[in-house]
């Protein structure tokens, strides 16, 4: 009957990987050095380049794994909304963004795994230049070489860790900024 009031055993966990995905999301290299728009839209993204390959790596591994990744992926998306609304979104337009965030995060999911597995360096560069710095020519996106290697490196990381490194967040990221 007081099913309701257990926490959720998972939800430290959640927290913890939210997080950490955040705050790998939020460095200066990426904005400063790499020209990600310093705005709502490349926060998302970048929140994205870290995001799919560890709800990805979680769908992989064992129990618990694929409920973390889905526990996980709602906090993320709670944290969206909490940020659409606090930059004055309307409660009526809320849905619709979130609507169009999830397709996005799922277009990007489906994009960085398809870059992630092709043989051809050039098909990930060209996702990330048309996600995250909307330029249809990667030529026009310097950037983009410089985060594809950095979502490979995250991508062997993770590979690397077991799945108590990845929910006790001692995953050793790999630095974005050696790349520069």
């Amino acid at each position: 009957m007081f099913g309701f009031l257990r926490r959720d055993p998972n939800a430290a966990m959640v927290e913890r990987l939210n997080e950490a995905i955040v705050s790998r999301a939020r460095q200066p290299v990426f904005y400063r050095d790499l020209g990600v728009a310093d705005t709502l839209d490349g926060r998302f993204e970048m929140v994205c380049l870290h995001a799919v390959p560890v709800v990805q790596r979680l769908g992989e591994a064992g129990a618990p794994g694929p409920d973390i990744a889905r526990d996980l992926t709602d906090a993320l998306f709670k944290r969206f909304e909490i940020a659409l609304r606090e930059t004055g979104v309307s409660d009526i337009a809320v849905p619709k963004r979130m609507k169009k965030l999830a397709a996005n995060y799922l277009g990007r999911a489906q994009a960085y795994r398809e870059g992630l597995a092709a043989d051809d360096g050039n098909v990930l560069v060209s996702s990330l230049a048309r996600n995250v710095y909307l330029c249809e020519d990667s030529a026009d996106a310097p950037g983009a070489p410089v985060l594809a290697q950095y979502l490979r490196d995250v991508r062997m990381a993770l590979a690397a860790s077991t799945l108590q490194d990845i929910l006790g967040d001692s995953v050793q990221w790999p630095d974005a900024g050696i790349a520069l």
